[in-house]
């Protein structure tokens, strides 16, 4: 694939696109000032119609790359679905809905909705008789409701494929076939992925009609990540988990491994460490998954542990380091999965531990990613600071969230009011349909916990604890 980028590398405004004033206006109210290199090089193909494949990861401002193209198209009175994203994860369609519906704001009343496994038919199924314009859904959901008639797509003229490498990994092949092949033939499909795998090729040439292709050669910012390699035995690999992260003592890790058996192993010897770590797996139902997700997003976790499947989409703003507790047999996953750290301008650190049959895995990694690896030993490092790996934040729950018509400001107001807490005692808050979580400073989490019991918000007398 080539870098059709026309702009090359200097830094481009978005007034340069053809877009609405309302848009244009809605970007500079929303701090989108120049265009991300992704942005640059794939806007003036998808704003002229053509269909596209973009390499492009998690976190480079992809979603506005296909969101600006996707709401131009769009006729706001004409009540039916026009556009549809397909992503792998709930977790990334929340995100992907929350972004369309933010550069939508300044046209009329466009009706978005989100179609996931784990929640129930029903709502939306009636969501979608009162009519939408654009669906963001995860495929196997899209799937159900074309199956049972409650989804038309008729006057569908724009098909966005988010991580579609992802999709693939997940199984989900099939399903996407069944739903394209059902969608208008002279529609305008994106497709969208980190990595460009022979799937993704064969993906592009059942779907696409001659699309043009875009690849940024810098996929991540290498020199801020630092990576070091471990030979370790396997029976060794997991305690080496524990020896890294006491010596190094970073806020939040990933840690990676290549099975599901693997994750439950490490997670039994971190918290026999007394480290604070969480898993994530496929079989949890999305309402765990939200909370260890919102738990390690907001500092109230210090490891969390993941397959490749189960931490797609995942997209966490502040992680100083990443761990291979297995290598990866694939070049561009390596990359991907350390790619999650060192981002903006922090720094971040890339450990992997590699098993004697490794050794052609990270040879492999060198050519790909032209590196030479550096090579530790795990005797080197020092438990220097005695103290426990603790995590900063505790998350608080609080029972009642959007259903409630609760916003984080009610929870600010009711914390730094009667409760009399600081602002800066308070961290992230997220508020579910039925729960709002709150990270609050490590040592004001019993007598905020009191507080907010005794007190109220939003006029409401309310249920809380710590998890």
């Amino acid at each position: 694939m080539n870098d059709t980028n026309p702009f090359s590398s200097t830094a481009h405004a978005f007034n340069e696109l053809p877009l609405s004033p309302g848009m244009l206006a809605t970007l500079q109210q929303l701090g989108y000032l120049t265009m991300t290199p992704i942005q640059a090089a794939s806007l003036p193909v998808t704003l002229a119609g053509h269909d596209l494949i973009a390499q492009a990861k998690t976190g480079s401002g992809k979603t506005a790359a296909f969101a600006l193209p996707l709401l131009t198209r769009l006729n706001p009175r004409r009540f039916a679905v026009q556009a549809m994203v397909l992503c792998p994860t709930r977790e990334l369609a929340d995100q992907v809905t929350q972004e369309i519906r933010r550069l939508a704001r300044s046209a009329d009343n466009i009706k978005i909705l989100t179609l996931c496994g784990g929640a129930t038919m029903r709502p939306q199924i009636a969501s979608l008789e009162h009519g939408a314009h654009i669906v963001v859904g995860t495929p196997g959901r899209i799937m159900d409701h074309m199956e049972r008639g409650t989804l038309n797509l008729e006057a569908l003229n724009t098909l966005v494929l988010d991580e579609a490498d992802r999709m693939l990994d997940m199984g989900f092949v099939d399903a996407i076939a069944f739903i394209a092949r059902r969608c208008p033939p002279d529609r305008q499909t994106l497709l969208f992925s980190a990595t460009y795998p022979e799937g993704i090729a064969r993906l592009a040439r059942q779907f696409q009609r001659n699309p043009k292709q875009v690849k940024l050669e810098e996929q991540h910012d290498a020199g801020k990540i630092r990576q070091r390699f471990y030979e370790v035995s396997n029976e060794d690999r997991l305690e080496a988990v524990g020896i890294l992260l006491k010596h190094y003592r970073p806020v939040s890790t990933l840690a990676f491994c290549n099975t599901k058996q693997q994750c439950r192993s490490l997670l039994e010897v971190l918290h026999a460490q007394g480290i604070y770590a969480l898993t994530l797996n496929g079989d949890m139902e999305q309402r765990e998954r939200d909370q260890v997700l919102i738990q390690f997003a907001n500092r109230s976790c210090s490891v969390l542990v993941a397959t490749d499947v189960a931490a797609r989409g995942l997209d966490i703003a502040q992680l100083e380091a990443v761990i291979n507790v297995d290598v990866t047999p694939d070049p561009e996953v390596h990359v991907h999965r350390i790619g999650r750290t060192g981002r903006a301008d922090q720094d971040g650190w890339a450990f992997s531990l590699c098993g004697p049959s490794d050794r052609h895995r990270i040879v492999s990694i060198a050519k790909m990613t032209g590196t030479v690896p550096e090579w530790h030993e795990i005797s080197e490092l020092q438990d220097e600071d005695e103290s426990p790996l603790t995590p900063p934040m505790v998350t608080l729950q609080i029972l009642g969230g959007r259903k409630e018509k609760i916003r984080p400001g009610d929870v600010l107001g009711a914390l730094t009011g009667d409760a009399g807490f600081s602002r800066e005692q308070i961290g992230k808050i997220s508020v579910t349909d039925f729960s709002t979580y709150v990270a609050v400073v490590r040592s004001i989490a019993d007598e905020a916990v009191r507080k907010l019991s005794a007190g109220k918000v939003k006029g409401k007398t309310v249920k809380v604890r710590a998890l």
